[in-house]
């Protein structure tokens, strides 16, 4: 364990746990800059397989905000700035990664399941991303890439939650399955990643991979979170949120 953050090694892949289920393992810097240091680690090991999974009820709930009172704009904008980036090396990694997701899946968690090779649902599971309702543009376009340029329009104005059935037909989620199957769908897919020689797999997945544009992804979130206000439009998302809760 590394702060929030399990690290385990299995027969042939490797397993990163958030592990913050009292707080919907949402994604606080030091999580954050734990991922990171675990993906560099995956990639000089070359892991056949990287598996990302969340303890508890969800898998990830976004941002961690709790401490959002205390901080500046400056400060958020610094705090989405660095999940960008961890998104970006996620969906640009050399060794394959596959995330199981249960329960909510949300904001940045959302992003973070989209970011993945391999997309695998819980049956219980449910994604949306929130963000673009207090005005941030993260992960918008890999979201496009996944779904098309016209669901992902869809999901993103109508701020519709989509269930696990519905992620799948829109090609978000490659698979749904039921708890207590989820080690068999990871030896599946282990399976298919070893398969073929590594040097072989790896050039493969080079030309298969989608174009990235780091830098354009980095500075469409950077335009849409440096508009002033930024903590009070996160802060009027909130309160309508808890008003709604309340009728």
């Amino acid at each position: 364990m590394t702060g929030d953050l399990g690290i385990l090694d299995h027969a042939g892949w490797r397993e990163l746990r958030l592990a913050r289920p009292d707080r919907g393992n949402a994604l606080s810097e030091p999580l954050v800059g734990a991922l990171a240091q675990a993906l560099d680690a995956a990639v000089a090991d070359d892991v056949p397989l990287l598996v990302l999974r969340g303890e508890g009820r969800h898998f990830c709930t976004g941002f961690d905000l709790s401490d959002l009172e205390d901080l500046s704009d400056g400060d958020l904008l610094a705090r989405f700035v660095r999940i960008e980036m961890l998104l970006d090396r996620v969906a640009r990694l050399s060794v394959p990664t596959l995330v199981l997701a249960q329960g909510r899946t949300m904001g940045a968690g959302a992003d973070l399941f989209a970011a993945c090779r391999y997309r695998l649902l819980l049956v219980d599971a449910k994604i949306s991303f929130p963000g673009v309702n207090f005005g941030l543009v993260l992960g918008t376009r890999r979201l496009a890439r996944r779904i098309g340029a016209d669901a992902a329009r869809d999901i993103l104005l109508s701020g519709r939650t989509v269930d696990a059935a519905g992620a799948q037909a829109l090609g978000l989620a490659g698979q749904t399955i039921e708890a207590g199957t989820e080690d068999a769908a990871v030896a599946g897919i282990l399976a298919r990643e070893t398969r073929l020689p590594r040097a072989t797999a790896h050039a493969l997945e080079e030309a298969l991979a989608d174009p990235a544009d780091s830098d354009g992804d980095l500075a469409r979130l950077v335009r849409s979170a440096v508009a002033p206000g930024l903590k009070d439009r996160i802060l009027a998302y909130r309160a309508t949120l808890a008003a709604a809760r309340k009728t």
